[in-house]
């Protein structure tokens, strides 16, 4: 069986995701630059796809509130 990549990860694993400190990554996500985490039951997760979409310049917020 292949390597499972993670649909959701914990802030630690997105902060290492993104190759910062914890404390960066939370900055930027009360910014608004960085997508906020999901609850899943009692616990706030990162879509890894979206953190991924985010570095690859597809995931702007609120884009899909643009009328064109």
């Amino acid at each position: 069986m292949g390597k499972i990549s993670p649909l959701a990860v914990a802030e630690g694993t997105a902060a290492k995701m993104m190759d910062m400190a914890p404390t960066q990554f939370r900055e930027l996500v009360a910014q608004g630059v960085l997508p906020r985490p999901r609850k899943v039951g009692p616990l706030e997760r990162w879509d890894a796809e979206e953190l991924r979409a985010v570095m690859r310049g597809d995931f702007v917020d609120g884009y899909e509130d643009v009328q064109w």
